[in-house]
C-alpha cells in the first residue's frame, strides 16, 4: 500500500501520477486498433479466430447465437435461491429506473410558438456482459432491464463463453427473468467490433452498452462514432472516505471486494484523516485477504493499484474525490457530515453513505445501474439510466403570428453571422 500526505509539496502530482495509471497504455490501444480492423474487414471469420485466441473456444459462426431453449433450460437448472435473489434484484432495479424514465412535454416560448420534445427509445442496442472466469450476472441487470423499460425494439446482448462455448446459468436465467434472448456467445474486442459494424451473422447495433476490461473500454472508445456508446466503464473503483467514526473492518471488507476484480488494472483508494486509521485499515485488509478465494489475483491488486491518502480535514477529502471521480465512493463518516459532503462531491458515480451501506449493494440490487464511469470519466460522465437508451427530439410549430414575432430576432443573427438566405426564409413568412 502506498501511502500519500495531503499536505506533501508534491501531493497533487503524485496523485496525478496515480490517476494516470488507469489510462490505456499504448500497446493495448494498438492491439485493439488491429483486432477491430481485421473484424471489419473478414466479419465472422476474424471473430472465430479471435473466440479461440483469447477464449479457448472453438465456435462456428452459426454457433455463435445461444438458442432460446438453452436459455430456458439454464433457467430451470437455477437453484431456487439464486432465482429468487434475480427476481428480488430486478424488482429493485425496475422500481429505481422507471422514475428516471423521459417525459414528453409541449409548451410556448416567448413568440407563442408551440415547442417541446419527444423521446423515442433506440432501435437496436447492443449490451456487453463480461462473463468467462467471473460471469457478471448482476450486469444483466443492470443494463437489459434499463433498455427493456426505455422500450428498445432490438436488444442483443454479447458474452464470453468458456473453451467448451458455455456461458454461465445464472447469467443466461438472468437473460431469460428479463426477456432477452438475442444472445451471442462472444466477448472482448471480437464482440465490440461485431457489434459496432455487423457481420453475416450478427446485425450491426445502433449503440454499445456495459462495463468491460481495458480492452474492451478502449474498443468501445475507438467504434464511437460509427455507434455510440453508453460510457467507458472499465476496470473497477472504489474509494472510501473515513474518520474516526469508520468501522475498520467493514472498511477493509469493501476494499478487498473491489480489488478481487482482479485483473491488476482496478484501483482502490483510501482517504483517512489520521495515519493510525490508515495502518489499521491496512492491516485489516492484510488480514482479510486470507479469507477470500481469490487472494492471488485481489493481492496483485493491492499491490499495484492500493492508494491511502492521509488528509487533515473532510473538506481535503473531498477535493481528491472531485479530481479522481471514483466509480464508487463510500463515506464512513460521521452522520453530521454527509449532507456537507453529498453536497460538495461533484463527480462520483454513485456515493453510499455510512457504515452499513457496502459498494455490493450497488453492485447486485440496491436499484441504481453499477455501470458507472472509470478511470476519471466521471468528472463528464454519469452512471447508466434509462434515459441513455433512447434519443430525443425537439418540436418547433410557429404559425403567421407568432413568426412575425420573431422575424426581427432571426434578421438581427443572419446580419451578424453574414447568412442572408436564413433571414430571408423566415421573413418571406412574416409578410
Amino acid at each position: 500500500m502506498r501511502v500519500l500526505q495531503s499536505a506533501s509539496k508534491t501531493f497533487d502530482s503524485d496523485l496525478a501520477s496515480f490517476c494516470r495509471g488507469a489510462s490505456v497504455p499504448k500497446d493495448i490501444q494498438d492491439a485493439v486498433t488491429a483486432i477491430l480492423a481485421d473484424i471489419r474487414q473478414r466479419g465472422d471469420e476474424a471473430v472465430c479466430y479471435y473466440a479461440a485466441k483469447f477464449d479457448g473456444a472453438k465456435l462456428r459462426a452459426r454457433d455463435f447465437r445461444v438458442k432460446p431453449a438453452e436459455i430456458a433450460a439454464a433457467a430451470k437448472r437455477l437453484p431456487a435461491a439464486e432465482r429468487k435473489a434475480l427476481v428480488a434484484a430486478h424488482e429493485n432495479i425496475v422500481a429505481f429506473n422507471k422514475q428516471s424514465l423521459p417525459k414528453d412535454w409541449l409548451g410556448k416560448n416567448k413568440h407563442g410558438a408551440q415547442v417541446g420534445e419527444i423521446n423515442h427509445p433506440i432501435r437496436r442496442v447492443g449490451l456487453y456482459v463480461p462473463g468467462g472466469e467471473v460471469p457478471l450476472v448482476s450486469t444483466v441487470l443492470m443494463t437489459a432491464t434499463l433498455a427493456k423499460i426505455a422500450g428498445c425494439p432490438e436488444i442483443a446482448v454479447f458474452t464470453p463463453s468458456n473453451a467448451q462455448g458455455k456461458i454461465a446459468d445464472g447469467l443466461l436465467a438472468a437473460l431469460d427473468l428479463v426477456g432477452i434472448d438475442e444472445v451471442y456467445r462472444i466477448g472482448g474486442v471480437q464482440a465490440i467490433g461485431a457489434a459496432a459494424f455487423g457481420t453475416l451473422t450478427i446485425p450491426a447495433v445502433d449503440k454499445v452498452f456495459g462495463p468491460g476490461n481495458a480492452y474492451v473500454c478502449e474498443a468501445k472508445r475507438q467504434v464511437f462514432g460509427t455507434v455510440g456508446v453508453d460510457s467507458l466503464p472499465g476496470p473497477s473503483e472504489v474509494m472510501i472516505i473515513a474518520d474516526d467514526t469508520a468501522n475498520v473492518s467493514f472498511a477493509a471488507a469493501d476494499l478487498l471486494a473491489q480489488a478481487e476484480h482482479g485483473s491488476g488494472r482496478e484501483k482502490i483508494y483510501l482517504v483517512a484523516t489520521s495515519a493510525e486509521l490508515i495502518k489499521d485499515i491496512g492491516e485489516e485488509v492484510q488480514s482479510q485477504l486470507k479469507l477470500i478465494s481469490r487472494s492471488e489475483k485481489t493481492q496483485r491488486v493491492l499491490t499495484q493499484g492500493f492508494l491511502a491518502i492521509q488528509v487533515k480535514t473532510l473538506a481535503e477529502a473531498v477535493k481528491i474525490a472531485n479530481y479522481v471521480a471514483p466509480e464508487h465512493l463510500e463515506l464512513l463518516v460521521k452522520d453530521s457530515a454527509h449532507k456537507t459532503l453529498l453536497r460538495d462531491i461533484t463527480t462520483a458515480g454513485a456515493i453510499m453513505l455510512g457504515n452499513y451501506t457496502p459498494t455490493a449493494l450497488g453492485d447486485f440490487t440496491a436499484g441504481p445501474s453499477h455501470v458507472l464511469p472509470t478511470a476519471r470519466a466521471g468528472r463528464f460522465f454519469s452512471g447508466l439510466r434509462v434515459a441513455d437508451f433512447m434519443r430525443r427530439t425537439s418540436v418547433i410549430r410557429y404559425d403567421k403570428a407568432t413568426v412575425k414575432k420573431a422575424e426581427p430576432v432571426v434578421s438581427a443573427f443572419a446580419a451578424m453571422e453574414k447568412l442572408d438566405a436564413h433571414g430571408r426564409s423566415v421573413k418571406l413568412r412574416a409578410l
